[in-house]
């Protein structure tokens, strides 16, 4: 019985350094893991601007990443209105198109830019609403429906003659009223 017990304390001393000896290497690998893994964000880091924001412009841009999409969305509306801005260039703001029939009269005529206004949205509100995404591209469904449905709006500012008349002629074949100034 001694002899048993003798064989396994000679057996649990060869297995402890054993154990420590994977312990230790472990330990190691999960080191070597960890800096790899730091490299690698590092590298994914975008680099840091030579400039420094200001402390108000860091505060607005970390509210601005908590936002979701659809909040960005009603954001940008909201800037273009208070601002009076778009963020489409205004090249590609209205489709060329066969111009309407005369409705915009003689002042119109002597005028090189025109503000499309839609006055009311008439009855069918869903077509309209399709003919303003189509002459405004870049408004999504939900804003383009606010637009509508808050008539009279502004839709498109400093517009060529022709393209105003072809987004007049659009919205107004949808059941629209549209006012050039």
């Amino acid at each position: 019985m001694a002899d048993d017990k003798s064989e396994d304390q000679k057996a649990e001393a060869t297995e402890k350094p054993n154990k420590v000896e994977e312990t230790k290497k472990v330990e190691e690998e999960t080191k070597k893991a960890e800096k790899e893994v730091k490299q690698k964000e590092e590298k994914l880091e975008p680099k840091k601007q030579a400039k420094a924001a200001s402390a108000k412009v860091e505060k607005i841009a970390k509210e601005i990443e908590g936002l979701s999409a659809l909040e960005l969305s009603e954001l940008a509306g909201h800037l273009e209105e208070v601002f009076g801005v778009s963020a489409m260039p205004a090249m590609a703001a209205a489709p060329a198109g066969a111009s309407a029939s005369g409705e915009t009269g003689e002042a119109a005529e002597a005028k090189s830019t025109f503000t499309i206004v839609l006055a009311d949205a008439g009855s069918n509100k869903l077509a309209v609403i399709k003919a303003v995404r189509e002459v405004k591209p870049d408004l999504g469904l939900m804003d383009a429906k606010k637009l509508v449905e808050g008539a009279p709006k502004e839709i498109l500012a400093g517009v060529k003659k022709d393209d105003a008349e072809a987004a007049k002629k659009k919205i107004e074949e949808a059941g629209g009223k549209i006012e050039l100034k």
